[in-house]
């Protein structure tokens, strides 16, 4: 039976049994797995401390042919969010771990996936401000999968998005100048949010904290991602609705 080591994130558990958990976890060279973590329910089981969601850490397991789950040994933490004071980054991480594990498939490389989660994990670990982190998190993973409309050039026109702003039209996943959009048929960006858009496609997400983004446009961006991830993902996330609720949006 193989034995495999992996830099991996933690996205999930759940119960198995009296003792054990289920582990799913995202290496950054064998795409997403499922692993059994015996006796990680009890009280000084090794996986303590390692298994939370969004969890960056070295995890060592074995495969077994013709079985789904692999046994892992250890999950060692490397990095997490958790160690963050803000009550923020504590409500986001269950959500963004939600968001790869959506998008991630089993056992197929997500490289760029691994690499976007890793990133925001040690921005967000690094006191970097939640909010900037979480509408660049949402922009870039939607980018990944192809569905982020271009924030450059009407898809109607052609013309360059001004200073006017714009309107994203979802169900056709368009972006539309203020020409071209209509009173009732998209959500509105403002300036403001095109220009955090445009920084956040060449910026890092620990140099977030140097780039502007005003209530005004968190709240444009927050509506505009949220209709994408649902209308991509046919369905509203638990971890998104539990999130609006702590929130207020």
């Amino acid at each position: 039976m193989p034995l495999y080591t992996a830099d991996a994130l933690i996205l999930r558990t759940y119960k198995l049994g009296e003792a054990d958990r289920i582990v799913v976890f995202l290496t950054s060279d064998r795409g997403k797995r499922r692993g059994v973590a015996k006796g990680a329910r009890r009280m000084r089981s090794r996986f303590t401390g390692g298994l939370e969601a969004f969890t960056r850490a070295n995890v060592s397991y074995v495969e077994s042919e013709n079985r789904d789950l692999v046994r892992l040994n250890y999950v060692e933490p490397v990095v997490s969010p958790l160690v963050s004071n803000d009550a923020a980054v504590l409500d986001h991480a269950g959500y963004f771990a939600e968001l790869v594990d959506e998008w991630a498939l089993e056992g197929d490389p997500s490289e760029r996936l691994f690499r976007l989660g890793a990133a925001v994990i040690a921005a967000l670990a690094a006191d970097t401000p939640v909010e900037p982190v979480a509408r660049y998190f949402e922009y870039w993973l939607l980018r990944l999968q192809g569905v982020y409309p271009s924030m450059m050039r009407c898809d109607r026109c052609g013309a360059e998005l001004d200073s006017r702003g714009a309107q994203v039209c979802v169900p056709y996943g368009a972006c539309l100048c203020r020409d071209c959009g209509s009173a009732d048929g998209g959500t509105d960006l403002s300036p403001e949010a095109l220009g955090f858009l445009r920084q956040a496609a060449t910026t890092s997400p620990e140099d977030l904290g140097t780039v502007t983004l005003t209530p005004r446009a968190a709240r444009e961006l927050t509506a505009v991602h949220r209709l994408l991830i649902t209308a991509n993902l046919d369905k509203e996330l638990r971890s998104l609705r539990v999130l609006s609720e702590l929130t207020g949006r």
